[in-house]
Protein backbone atom coordinates (compact mmCIF):
# COMPACT_ATOMS: atom_id res chain seq x y z
CA UNK A 1 0.00 0.00 0.00
CA UNK A 2 3.14 2.37 1.00
CA UNK A 3 4.16 1.96 -2.66
CA UNK A 4 0.35 2.30 -4.22
CA UNK A 5 0.72 6.20 -2.31
CA UNK A 6 3.98 6.91 -3.73
CA UNK A 7 3.20 6.97 -7.30
CA UNK A 8 0.33 9.01 -6.42
CA UNK A 9 2.68 11.80 -4.53
CA UNK A 10 3.82 11.89 -8.17
CA UNK A 11 0.77 12.68 -9.84
CA UNK A 12 -0.63 15.38 -7.59
CA UNK A 13 0.13 18.93 -8.15
CA UNK A 14 2.10 21.81 -6.30
CA UNK A 15 -0.88 24.13 -4.98
CA UNK A 16 1.09 27.03 -5.29
CA UNK A 17 1.84 25.93 -9.26
CA UNK A 18 -1.33 25.14 -9.83
CA UNK A 19 -2.32 28.56 -8.65
CA UNK A 20 0.23 30.23 -10.72
CA UNK A 21 -1.29 27.94 -14.00
CA UNK A 22 -4.56 29.40 -13.27
CA UNK A 23 -3.63 33.11 -13.15
CA UNK A 24 -5.28 35.29 -15.69
CA UNK A 25 -2.61 36.30 -18.11
CA UNK A 26 -1.73 40.44 -17.62
CA UNK A 27 0.03 43.03 -19.52
CA UNK A 28 2.73 42.95 -16.99
CA UNK A 29 3.09 39.33 -16.96
CA UNK A 30 3.45 39.38 -21.09
CA UNK A 31 5.60 42.00 -20.71
CA UNK A 32 8.34 40.03 -18.26
CA UNK A 33 7.36 36.73 -20.70
CA UNK A 34 8.68 38.95 -23.75
CA UNK A 35 11.72 40.62 -21.77
CA UNK A 36 12.86 37.19 -20.85
CA UNK A 37 12.43 35.73 -24.21
CA UNK A 38 14.54 38.58 -25.89
CA UNK A 39 17.34 38.34 -23.39
CA UNK A 40 17.42 34.21 -24.19
CA UNK A 41 17.68 35.29 -28.18
CA UNK A 42 20.18 38.22 -27.64
CA UNK A 43 22.71 35.75 -25.38
CA UNK A 44 22.24 33.22 -28.09
CA UNK A 45 23.40 35.53 -30.83
CA UNK A 46 25.84 37.38 -28.75
CA UNK A 47 27.49 33.70 -28.04
CA UNK A 48 27.13 32.35 -31.71
CA UNK A 49 29.27 35.61 -32.42
CA UNK A 50 31.81 35.20 -30.47
CA UNK A 51 31.91 31.49 -31.18
CA UNK A 52 32.43 32.49 -34.85
CA UNK A 53 35.37 35.16 -34.17
CA UNK A 54 36.99 32.53 -32.41
CA UNK A 55 36.84 30.05 -35.32
CA UNK A 56 37.76 32.61 -37.51
CA UNK A 57 41.08 33.71 -35.87
CA UNK A 58 41.86 30.16 -35.29
CA UNK A 59 41.43 28.97 -38.62
CA UNK A 60 43.30 32.51 -40.48
CA UNK A 61 46.95 32.25 -40.83
CA UNK A 62 48.95 34.66 -38.66
CA UNK A 63 50.57 37.41 -39.92
CA UNK A 64 53.73 36.86 -38.29
CA UNK A 65 53.77 33.63 -39.82
CA UNK A 66 57.12 32.85 -41.88
CA UNK A 67 57.22 34.38 -45.65
CA UNK A 68 59.10 31.90 -47.43
CA UNK A 69 56.72 29.16 -48.96
CA UNK A 70 58.36 25.69 -48.04
CA UNK A 71 59.97 24.59 -51.32
CA UNK A 72 62.01 28.65 -51.07
CA UNK A 73 62.87 28.13 -47.61
CA UNK A 74 64.12 24.37 -48.46
CA UNK A 75 66.35 26.04 -51.29
CA UNK A 76 67.67 29.02 -49.46
CA UNK A 77 68.88 26.42 -46.64
CA UNK A 78 70.82 24.55 -49.49
CA UNK A 79 72.55 27.57 -50.30
CA UNK A 80 73.43 28.38 -47.24
CA UNK A 81 74.51 25.48 -46.05
CA UNK A 82 77.63 26.05 -47.67
CA UNK A 83 78.70 28.51 -45.66
CA UNK A 84 80.29 29.19 -42.02
CA UNK A 85 77.08 30.69 -40.52
CA UNK A 86 74.33 28.80 -42.07
CA UNK A 87 71.86 29.86 -39.22
CA UNK A 88 72.74 33.86 -39.36
CA UNK A 89 72.93 33.37 -43.52
CA UNK A 90 69.23 31.77 -43.44
CA UNK A 91 67.84 34.40 -41.17
CA UNK A 92 69.08 37.23 -42.66
CA UNK A 93 68.07 36.64 -46.05
CA UNK A 94 65.20 35.45 -45.60
CA UNK A 95 64.20 38.33 -43.42
CA UNK A 96 64.12 40.16 -46.38
CA UNK A 97 60.85 41.10 -48.80
CA UNK A 98 62.41 40.07 -52.05
CA UNK A 99 62.99 36.06 -51.28
CA UNK A 100 58.86 35.96 -50.53
CA UNK A 101 58.30 36.71 -54.42
CA UNK A 102 61.01 34.22 -55.11
CA UNK A 103 59.49 30.61 -55.79
CA UNK A 104 62.83 29.17 -56.17
CA UNK A 105 65.74 30.80 -54.83
CA UNK A 106 68.74 31.25 -57.52
CA UNK A 107 72.37 30.80 -56.06
CA UNK A 108 73.13 34.51 -57.63
CA UNK A 109 70.03 35.98 -55.73
CA UNK A 110 70.90 35.35 -52.74
CA UNK A 111 74.68 35.69 -53.58
CA UNK A 112 73.16 39.43 -53.91
CA UNK A 113 70.92 39.24 -51.15
CA UNK A 114 73.55 38.28 -48.45
CA UNK A 115 76.26 40.75 -49.85
CA UNK A 116 73.14 43.48 -49.34
CA UNK A 117 73.05 42.47 -45.89
CA UNK A 118 76.51 42.48 -45.07
CA UNK A 119 77.19 46.20 -46.49
CA UNK A 120 74.10 47.12 -44.29
CA UNK A 121 75.64 45.66 -41.32
CA UNK A 122 79.09 47.20 -42.21
CA UNK A 123 77.57 50.56 -42.67
CA UNK A 124 76.00 50.58 -38.98
CA UNK A 125 79.59 49.37 -37.89
CA UNK A 126 81.62 51.74 -39.32
CA UNK A 127 79.52 54.72 -37.34
CA UNK A 128 80.94 53.07 -34.06
CA UNK A 129 84.06 54.24 -33.77
CA UNK A 130 83.37 57.74 -33.35
CA UNK A 131 80.48 57.46 -31.13
CA UNK A 132 83.10 55.94 -28.82
CA UNK A 133 85.42 58.41 -29.47
CA UNK A 134 82.98 61.39 -27.84
CA UNK A 135 82.70 58.81 -24.59
CA UNK A 136 86.58 57.86 -24.17
CA UNK A 137 89.15 59.78 -22.19
CA UNK A 138 91.77 57.44 -23.01
CA UNK A 139 94.46 58.78 -25.63
CA UNK A 140 95.61 55.35 -26.82
CA UNK A 141 92.05 53.74 -26.92
CA UNK A 142 91.05 57.06 -29.26
CA UNK A 143 93.72 56.57 -31.38
CA UNK A 144 92.94 52.78 -32.07
CA UNK A 145 89.31 54.08 -32.30
CA UNK A 146 90.47 56.24 -35.12
CA UNK A 147 92.14 53.65 -36.57
CA UNK A 148 89.42 51.63 -37.03
CA UNK A 149 87.55 54.54 -38.42
CA UNK A 150 89.65 54.64 -41.30
CA UNK A 151 89.75 51.21 -41.76
CA UNK A 152 86.13 50.70 -41.47
CA UNK A 153 85.14 52.99 -44.23
CA UNK A 154 87.80 51.10 -46.06
CA UNK A 155 86.15 48.02 -45.47
CA UNK A 156 82.73 49.33 -46.71
CA UNK A 157 84.60 50.61 -49.98
CA UNK A 158 85.80 47.45 -50.74
CA UNK A 159 82.22 45.42 -49.95
CA UNK A 160 80.33 48.79 -52.11
CA UNK A 161 82.65 47.40 -54.92
CA UNK A 162 81.31 43.52 -54.52
CA UNK A 163 77.97 44.83 -54.95
CA UNK A 164 78.12 47.34 -57.58
CA UNK A 165 79.66 44.63 -59.33
CA UNK A 166 76.17 42.42 -59.47
CA UNK A 167 74.34 45.59 -60.45
CA UNK A 168 70.72 45.20 -59.60
CA UNK A 169 68.84 42.48 -58.11
CA UNK A 170 69.38 39.66 -60.33
CA UNK A 171 73.11 39.07 -60.55
CA UNK A 172 75.48 38.78 -63.87
CA UNK A 173 78.29 36.77 -63.15
CA UNK A 174 81.92 36.10 -64.46
CA UNK A 175 84.65 34.39 -63.45
CA UNK A 176 86.27 37.53 -63.30
CA UNK A 177 84.06 39.31 -60.94
CA UNK A 178 84.22 36.69 -59.02
CA UNK A 179 87.65 36.72 -58.19
CA UNK A 180 87.86 40.82 -57.64
CA UNK A 181 84.70 40.08 -55.62
CA UNK A 182 86.50 37.66 -53.38
CA UNK A 183 89.62 40.07 -53.25
CA UNK A 184 87.53 42.83 -52.43
CA UNK A 185 85.36 40.73 -49.58
CA UNK A 186 88.27 39.22 -47.81
CA UNK A 187 90.05 42.63 -47.67
CA UNK A 188 86.93 44.06 -45.75
CA UNK A 189 87.06 41.16 -43.22
CA UNK A 190 91.06 42.06 -42.90
CA UNK A 191 89.93 45.42 -42.34
CA UNK A 192 88.04 44.77 -39.41
CA UNK A 193 90.19 42.30 -38.17
CA UNK A 194 92.94 44.68 -37.96
CA UNK A 195 90.62 47.29 -36.42
CA UNK A 196 90.09 44.62 -33.23
CA UNK A 197 93.56 43.66 -32.93
CA UNK A 198 94.59 47.57 -32.73
CA UNK A 199 91.90 48.11 -29.63
CA UNK A 200 93.28 45.20 -27.95
CA UNK A 201 97.06 45.91 -28.20
CA UNK A 202 96.14 49.04 -26.35
CA UNK A 203 93.75 47.16 -23.95
CA UNK A 204 91.20 49.40 -24.29
CA UNK A 205 88.26 48.70 -22.23
CA UNK A 206 85.73 48.86 -25.20
CA UNK A 207 87.59 46.21 -27.33
CA UNK A 208 84.50 43.70 -26.33
CA UNK A 209 81.70 45.88 -27.48
CA UNK A 210 83.44 46.41 -30.61
CA UNK A 211 84.74 42.72 -31.00
CA UNK A 212 80.64 42.16 -30.68
CA UNK A 213 80.03 44.42 -33.48
CA UNK A 214 82.01 43.30 -35.71
CA UNK A 215 81.59 39.87 -35.08
CA UNK A 216 78.09 39.75 -36.50
CA UNK A 217 79.47 41.79 -39.69
CA UNK A 218 82.35 39.34 -40.30
CA UNK A 219 79.35 36.30 -40.03
CA UNK A 220 77.85 37.98 -42.51
CA UNK A 221 80.95 38.87 -44.92
CA UNK A 222 82.10 35.11 -44.40
CA UNK A 223 78.44 33.87 -45.86
CA UNK A 224 78.55 36.28 -48.79
CA UNK A 225 82.54 34.64 -49.25
CA UNK A 226 81.22 31.11 -48.94
CA UNK A 227 78.21 31.71 -51.71
CA UNK A 228 80.17 33.00 -54.02
CA UNK A 229 83.17 30.44 -53.47
CA UNK A 230 80.61 27.96 -54.33
CA UNK A 231 78.56 29.37 -57.00
CA UNK A 232 79.14 27.22 -59.41
CA UNK A 233 78.54 23.83 -57.46
CA UNK A 234 75.39 25.57 -56.45
CA UNK A 235 74.09 27.09 -60.09
CA UNK A 236 74.71 23.17 -60.60
CA UNK A 237 73.15 21.86 -57.94
CA UNK A 238 70.27 23.70 -58.86
CA UNK A 239 70.45 23.27 -63.16
CA UNK A 240 71.36 26.62 -63.55
CA UNK A 241 74.20 28.44 -65.86
CA UNK A 242 76.15 31.37 -65.06
CA UNK A 243 74.25 34.34 -66.93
Amino acid sequence: MESINLVKGYNKVDPLEDDISRRPSTPQNRRITVVVSLTLLLSVAIGGMIGALIHESATEPSESSPSLSANSAESLRSVCSVTRYPESCFSSISSINTMSNCPKPDPELVLNLSLRVALTELNNLSSLPRTLISKSNDAGTVSALNDCASLLGDAVSQLNNSASLLGGEKAALTEEKISNMKTWISAAMTDQDTCVDGLEETGSTVVDEVKGKVQRSTEYMSNSLAILANINALLDKFGLKMH
